[in-house]
């Protein structure tokens, strides 16, 4: 498997279904929203975005599984693509110019390939593992800010599981008054490309999901940076916990998440 090749064939998927999305955000109808849960919407662009792609990557890589978010049915293989064919869609349906498409692989657990599409500003933030990360086939690097005091970060607010709240408002309390600031997206996706390109220092969020977190997870770590569940092990993909930072300040951001560490022990 080439797999530089199969990464920027998934970039150019990527920056197709981009258009697509584009030209339907001025289209939608509140008639065309239907909520999934608590916080949490689907539209018709989310399941048509979702079909291209994964009818796409079926014939990029034939016989390759899938784990999507708008198709439970779709299974997992030896490789698997793990999809949100639009991550941000309560900015989508507000008319906010900020969501992503989300493309990973993984192979036996691993994940190989990354892609984060921003259609909005055009900008493809990309990754294979053994190689460097790319926004725009430019290389990419996480920052080299050296604590919390100098950092800026981002998070995502929990949108139904609040049952660590106060611990998760702590941490929230102590970015707001120990550091440049802190900013909420609306696209875990996003965050993500951020800190890998440097613009954000720091990102964390609890509740999130694999489609969420698996690509961008990957262009972090290509790009320098390190990304770890709260308790610092490697559970970030499926166990709803996420860490992402530049190495200057990882361990020093680790520590805020303490009180997660302790009640998981």
């Amino acid at each position: 498997m080439d797999i530089e090749k199969l990464t920027r064939n998934v970039c150019d998927l990527s920056l197709e279904v981009g258009e697509f999305l584009k030209k339907e955000v001025s289209k939608l109808k509140n008639t065309d929203i239907q909520v999934k849960g608590i916080h949490n919407f689907v539209t018709y662009v989310d399941q048509e975005s979702e079909r291209r792609i994964v009818d796409r990557l079926s014939s990029l890589l034939p016989g390759s599984g899938f784990i999507a978010e708008e198709n439970p049915a779709l299974m997992p293989g030896d490789f698997t693509w793990v999809i949100d064919p639009l991550d941000g869609t309560t900015n989508f349906i507000h008319g906010v110019p900020l969501y992503c498409i989300s493309i990973g692989l993984m192979h036996e657990g691993e994940t190989i390939l990354g892609v984060v599409y921003e259609p909005n500003l055009g900008e493809c933030f990309y990754a294979w593992k053994g190689g460097p990360a790319y926004m725009n086939r430019e290389i990419i690097r996480v920052s080299a800010t050296p604590a919390i005091g100098d950092g800026l970060f981002a998070t995502g607010f929990p949108y139904y599981d609040y049952s660590r709240l106060d611990d998760y408002l702590a941490i929230f309390r102590h970015l707001l008054q120990n550091s440049h600031g802190v900013r909420r997206l609306g696209s875990a996706a996003a965050d993500l490309a951020y800190v890998a390109c440097g613009r954000y220092d720091g990102f964390y969020e609890y509740g999130l999901s694999p489609w969420d977190v698996n690509a961008g997870a990957l262009i972090v770590k290509q790009a320098g940076g390190m990304v770890t569940d709260f308790g610092g092990t490697e559970n970030y993909i499926f166990g709803k916990q996420i860490i992402a930072a530049n190495n200057s300040l990882y361990t020093e951001f680790l520590k805020l998440f303490t009180a997660w560490k302790q009640e998981s022990n």
